[in-house]
């Protein structure tokens, strides 16, 4: 195993996955940084928060840092991954915070596909492009969008789900205030981007500036 401090967290995870763009982010201390930047900026007193990609645990440690561990959940739909994310809460002190084994999906229940590639943060649903090389499909536990939303009630929803938010953001999302979404327009096109920022309108949302940079995008629920 390796480990690294990033705002004060350790992180841990396999050294054979330590390479390339991911170790000089975790080297660097750039992993999630516009994430939690975001994140930290806008969290509030009495918010719930849910990470979609989890990943290694790091956002929900900083928001469980920031409202408590009841207050977190974390979805992620790689094995292993999953595994990493909580043991990573429990050694930074937050190991009360759910982290949930799943895909998070549109509409629909059972298992779904899942590729797992040998970095973990590339590992996602089928894509347009179909599932390419390197790829090791697995069956993972689906989770609907619209189950995840009634069961935590979150308040402000993170998603870095490597093109699948394209059809999970499109569903309603009640009673959620902040979205803080990592794009891909790569995966989808112009086209796509537009369907998600559309289907972000009609729900309420409108793009803010603070916190947003590159593609890591902010976006407020705004009064009628």
């Amino acid at each position: 195993m390796r480990s690294f401090t990033l705002r004060g967290l350790t992180l841990s995870l396999p050294a054979a996955e330590v390479h390339g763009a991911l170790e000089k982010a975790l080297e660097t201390g750039r992993y999630e940084h516009t994430e939690a930047e975001a994140i930290l900026r806008h969290l509030q007193p009495g918010d719930r928060f849910v990470d979609l990609g989890a990943g290694l645990g790091f956002l929900c440690a900083l928001a469980a840092g920031v409202l408590g561990e009841a207050a977190v959940t974390g979805v992620e739909a790689g094995p292993a991954t999953a595994a990493l994310a909580r043991a990573n809460l429990a050694a930074n002190g937050f190991g009360a915070v759910r982290v949930i084994h799943a895909a998070v999906v549109a509409k629909g229940e059972g298992t779904v596909e899942f590729g797992l590639r040998p970095t973990f943060w590339a590992s996602s649903l089928e894509g347009p492009e179909g599932w390419g090389p390197g790829v090791r499909r697995e069956g993972v536990p689906a989770l609907p969008i619209a189950r995840l939303i009634a069961e935590v009630r979150p308040t402000v929803l993170c998603c870095d789900i490597e093109g699948a938010e394209l059809e999970v953001l499109a569903r309603p999302l009640p009673g959620v205030r902040l979205l803080v979404v990592e794009i891909h327009p790569g995966r989808y096109g112009p086209q796509g981007t537009r369907r998600l920022f559309d289907a972000l309108a009609a729900e309420g949302f409108a793009y803010s500036i603070h916190g947003s940079r590159g593609a890591t995008l902010v976006f407020q629920r705004i009064a009628e």
